[in-house]
């Protein structure tokens, strides 16, 4: 029973690490959510830190409340791209790995 469990745990390792090298790299990535055709923009890290907002300031003088609309929009289109970018970069994570059929790991 050591060698089936030892080599789990293994690739557990293994995996822990890979993780941490994939959050490390999203951490570092930068993307940009946009709205009213880039009239709002916002730029967000893969931690879900905003960057910069920026706004069309000509475009909304006489309507504010557009503006308000339009970042809150772009920041929604940048937080699924992280989700996107996320997903993506943790889905081969557990390839390796023989799980059972169903099984879904945490992220």
């Amino acid at each position: 029973m050591r060698g089936p469990l030892a080599g789990l745990m293994q690739q557990a390792q293994r995996m822990q690490e890979e993780l941490k090298r994939a959050q490390d790299e999203l951490a570092t990535l930068e993307v940009t959510g946009q709205a009213g055709g880039g009239l709002a923009t916002v730029v967000m890290t893969g931690r879900h830190e905003v960057r910069r907002v920026n706004v069309d300031r000509k475009a909304f003088a006489d309507d504010p409340e557009m503006a308000e609309d339009l970042i809150a929009a772009a920041f929604n289109d940048a937080v699924n791209k992280v989700a996107e970018l996320t997903q993506q970069r943790m889905s081969g994570l557990g390839a390796g790995m023989n799980l059972p059929p169903g099984f879904k790991l945490p992220f």
